[in-house]
């Protein structure tokens, strides 16, 4: 018998302009633990009590970490073998915007690179993560860690269609190389991350149904404009407040999605000056989660902004209940333990 850990920090994407572009990989992780018995005892999947009972299926083929690992297993003509006992810790909210599901797939495809012995790069099991999650920017950031820009190329429009399952025939031949391309920009060390979480989930899906096909011209130029100092200001040594709150303004997404999340737009408009450390606030991918960027007094910045969401409603005309956390950025990326040596 022997032991191993997965862990994948969750992420956060778009960072307000960067929208389907920009990923921040965060110091809240989604904990894998693996221990492999030398019997032929079935493989299986569970959680920890962070995770309530039912909302996660453990099913094999069903269950997004182990569906996921098979998939990259079968494109090699293997499978998870037997005798695995998977254990899961989350620490990330589902359906919050802090990238569950980048997470889980990450970890899937980590998973099958051990256990299955398939040895692949980063860059390869990349692939398989937008194989699976559609576009880079979180995944790219759970994986790798840090600051990550990514975009999808042309081959990417050439992925052969998702097949789940067992019937699953694609071989890893079919499945372009290098199908984006990311990289690793500088994030000022003076710059934590405040997330303030609504406990409510909000599907990524509703909130891409309510964005427009066509945009204005102007509206993309806005976004092509702030996105390219962003990328720049928020690795300086010493941030500029003001410079950087009109980076992350956006023309795009948000203004689109604030009607999901009550508060929102209070929360948006605030400004550098509204409190001391306090730069500029998104939200934090699809939503509802908002995200905050300062450089000190964040628990008091994030305890406004949780009054400000409890001034409005939710759906059954309560008031918004939220709580909040204070992160790092983390620039290691998925990483692979063997508790064999500890």
């Amino acid at each position: 018998m022997h032991k191993y850990t997965i862990k994948v920090p969750s992420s956060t994407s778009n960072i307000g302009p960067g929208f389907d572009v920009l990923g921040l990989g965060l110091k809240l992780f989604l904990t894998i633990h693996v221990t492999v018995h030398d019997d032929e005892r079935p493989t299986t999947i569970d959680y920890t009590d962070k995770t309530p009972k039912g909302s996660v299926s453990l099913d094999l083929e069903e269950n997004l970490i182990t569906k996921t690992a098979l998939y990259l297993a079968r494109s090699y003509g293997t499978t998870l073998p037997n005798g695995l006992e998977i254990m899961v810790d989350n620490d990330i909210p589902l359906g919050r915007g802090l990238g569950s599901s980048g997470t889980a797939i990450v970890g899937g495809v980590m998973l099958a690179n051990v256990a299955c012995g398939l040895n692949l790069p980063k860059e390869r099991l990349l692939d398989y993560c937008i194989m699976v999650e559609g576009h880079p920017d979180n995944v790219a950031a759970s994986l790798l860690g840090g600051f990550v820009g990514s975009y999808l190329n042309e081959k990417a429009s050439s992925l052969p269609p998702m097949k789940w399952g067992a019937e699953n025939t694609i071989k890893q031949e079919d499945i372009p190389y290098k199908t984006s391309a990311c990289i690793k920009m500088k994030w000022s060390k003076a710059i934590k991350v405040v997330v303030v979480i609504p406990k409510y989930e909000l599907a990524t899906s509703l909130a891409r149904s309510v964005l427009p096909q066509q945009y204005d011209r102007k509206d993309i130029v806005f976004n092509l404009q702030r996105v390219t100092v962003l990328t720049h200001v928020l690795g300086d040594d010493v941030p500029n407040p003001e410079v950087i709150y009109e980076a992350m303004q956006d023309r795009i997404h948000q203004h689109y999605r604030q009607k999901l999340i009550p508060g929102l737009p209070e929360i948006l408009a605030l400004k550098p000056g509204f409190m001391k450390g306090f730069i500029g606030a998104c939200m934090s991918g699809a939503g509802p989660t908002v995200l905050i960027l300062a450089t000190e007094n964040f628990e008091a910045i994030g305890k406004k902004i949780q009054e400000i969401f409890m001034n409005y409603k939710d759906e059954s005309g309560k008031p918004i209940d939220s709580y909040v956390k204070v992160l790092e950025v983390f620039n290691d990326g998925a990483v692979v333990i063997n508790e064999d040596e500890n």
